[in-house]
């Protein structure tokens, strides 16, 4: 029997619909692509129901940032998160997450704050504050996350950690597009230009992990010099942290997260890879 997807808008709604255990949860912003599927399935694969959150949360977008104009698709969301084998689709308006006198944030205090947090500002506890309603919201027992967003899932799985979230966080490989760059929602702005130039960001990245060393200059210099090459691509940083901890690579360090962010035109796009010691 085909399974017709159920969409949900209230919290209450939510809260008290009759889910069958183990329930898996994959948050989204929208705007549905592979990389997000990739995460229903999963979620399929291991649960018995899967419910997939799509909004667009304004505490994570900073001041000039692309609220307004974040890709949206409710329509096709609805039709992907269902073929891939979502149960349910839970689509909150703001005021059902924040009301006029909502005062509360969620910080991960001296770890929000480095990479994405120096280079955004606030933008993590937009983030955590937003995962932290909805855990208590839906109440999955496993939540999937992507690699990509390796510096969110890392804070999200401390927070979940420090205030005894009954939740298991999966964190899933990076889905990336044939030429390498990961799928993301933004790469919608791409022109046709920019979206072949946006390949030198994971070809800079396997560069550096290919050059066999985790000696941090080494790493962050590879990344350098070959988006320097790139003329459409502006490296904001490229960073080589403890995967562990996001802290300095110490003699301990068993795997280092390589991870940047650069700009392709207008388009802010992030992205990293693993390397072991």
């Amino acid at each position: 029997m085909e399974r017709e997807i159920r969409t949900l808008r209230a919290v209450e709604e939510m809260r008290s619909f009759p889910a069958k255990r183990p329930l898996g949860f994959v948050p989204t912003l929208g705007y549905l692509h592979e990389g997000h599927l990739s995460l229903v399935r999963r979620a399929r694969e291991e649960c018995s129901t899967v419910v997939v959150s799509v909004f667009v949360n304004p505490l994570q977008f900073g001041p000039g940032e692309d609220l307004a104009r974040y890709p949206r698709d409710p329509e096709g969301d609805t039709a992907l998160a269902e073929e891939a084998g979502a149960d349910i689709l839970f689509v909150p308006e703001a005021v059902e997450l924040y009301p006029e006198d909502f005062k509360t944030e969620v910080r991960v205090r001296g770890l929000e704050d480095v990479l994405e947090g120096a280079a955004r500002p606030g933008h993590f506890a937009g983030v955590v504050t937003v995962l932290a309603k909805l855990l208590n919201i839906v109440g999955p027992d496993r939540m999937y996350m992507g690699q990509k967003d390796a510096q969110q899932a890392f804070l999200v799985r401390r927070m979940i950690q420090d205030l005894n979230f009954p939740t298991c966080l999966v964190v899933c490989p990076t889905v990336r597009e044939p030429d390498g760059l990961a799928m993301s929602s933004r790469n919608v702005y791409l022109n046709k230009e920019e979206r072949v130039a946006a390949t030198a960001i994971p070809r800079a990245l396997f560069a550096a992990r290919d050059t066999g060393s985790t000696d941090p200059d080494t790493l962050e210099k590879t990344v350098r010099e070959a988006l320097h090459l790139e003329p459409l691509v502006s490296l904001e940083y490229a960073c080589a942290n403890d995967a562990a901890t996001l802290g300095p690579i110490i003699p301990e360090t068993r795997e280092v997260l390589l991870s940047l962010a650069a700009h392709v035109g207008k388009t802010r796009l992030i992205d990293n890879v693993l390397i072991k010691r």
